[in-house]
């Protein structure tokens, strides 16, 4: 029987605080904060002499600020309970979710109409009606679905080449098997911290500290990168280079609905008894996707014709077009090692 992590959310919706200096105008970077690259001592293609490690620790952690700040020290800290966990994923999503949440409150009487969240893959657009009965916690739980859709499209978009950088690659991070928990439990500490009286930073850095102790975060840094190093050639490669797809061995797909992190265990088993549920429901009982659309006008790289056919034509897609996308991306990669296992069965003989 496996365990829900649930982070209670009190609601409080006279209370519910939004980051003091969130400007709604102005949507969030994509990546807010550095983005983390699994392993450890990862070589990079075009820098022999550079080895990339992005490990931290609970006690090096700073406090959560809103968008982000060096004192934040970020990084990847191994939990027992929850795998890895990609504080920089977590922090971003947290934020973004905080963003949407302000946004689609102050915007709660008229609504949104095609409201541009920048460029990924394609051109994102996000449209948003909610009816008065909606609660504080109802418009919080719904900005986390939004936010954790967006965490979603990054994965998609940069599997089928998509970058933020022109001709650099980000298919090496694309479905890591610390993103999607990460980015959940973003969301769910983000909800938890808005909805609380007090002020939502001081909220967020609280409600880590916390949720890091309930999932067993490991002490030290040597103790992650033991970690790492218990998974090399299983999860990640020792031998590939930054930024090829071969640095990472292992991707989790099944990243909608709930998702299950992937812990060490003496067997590599690679399953945890840990799981996150992404908000689905209003307190009225119908899908938050009754209340928004997000639309992405897919550019040239995501292979929309492949996976819908010729009615696609102006490549219009939205998240309930997800599903879809993430499965063709699946059996792309699952062809891959089929022929990669092949090729080299021939080469041993």
């Amino acid at each position: 029987m496996k365990k829900i992590l649930l982070i209670v959310c009190i609601p409080l919706a006279t209370f519910a605080r939004v980051p003091d200096h969130l400007d709604v105008k102005t949507p969030p970077k994509r990546i807010i904060r550095t983005c983390c690259s699994f392993g450890v001592d990862v070589k990079v293609s075009v820098l022999s002499f550079l080895k990339v490690t992005d490990i931290t620790s609970v006690a090096d952690l700073g406090d959560h600020t809103f968008l982000g700040s060096k004192q934040e020290k970020n990084g990847i800290i191994y939990t027992r309970n929850g795998g890895f966990i990609d504080m920089g994923h977590l922090r971003d999503i947290a934020d973004y979710t905080a963003y949407l949440f302000g946004l689609i409150r102050e915007n709660r009487e008229q609504g949104l109409t095609d409201f541009r969240l920048g460029k990924e893959g394609g051109l994102k657009k996000l449209s948003v009606k909610i009816p008065e009965s909606f609660t504080d916690e109802d418009i919080a739980r719904l900005a986390g679905k939004i936010a954790y859709d967006l965490s979603v499209w990054h994965e998609i978009s940069t599997w089928y080449g998509a970058s933020y950088i022109p001709l650099v690659p980000e298919r090496y991070s694309s479905f890591s098997v610390e993103d999607a928990y990460s980015n959940l439990l973003g969301v769910h500490l983000s909800i938890k911290s808005l909805l609380s009286d007090k002020d939502y930073e001081s909220e967020m850095t609280r409600n880590i500290r916390e949720t890091l102790e309930e999932l067993d975060a490991v002490s030290t840094v040597e103790e992650t990168r033991q970690a790492m190093n218990d998974v090399k050639d299983i999860w990640w490669s020792g031998t590939a280079k930054l930024p090829s797809r071969k640095v990472l061995i292992k991707r989790q797909f099944e990243i909608l609905g709930r998702v299950s992190p992937l812990v060490v265990d003496s067997d590599l088993k690679g399953e945890s008894q840990y799981e996150l549920l992404v908000p689905e429901k209003a307190s009225d009982g119908k899908d938050f996707t009754e209340y928004y659309t997000l639309e992405i006008k897919a550019g040239f790289k995501i292979p929309v014709k492949k996976v819908f056919g010729e009615g696609f034509r102006d490549r219009l897609i939205t998240q309930d077009d997800f599903p879809a996308l993430i499965q063709y991306g699946e059996y792309i990669a699952t062809s891959q090692e089929h022929h990669a296992a092949i090729h080299s069965a021939s080469a041993a003989r």
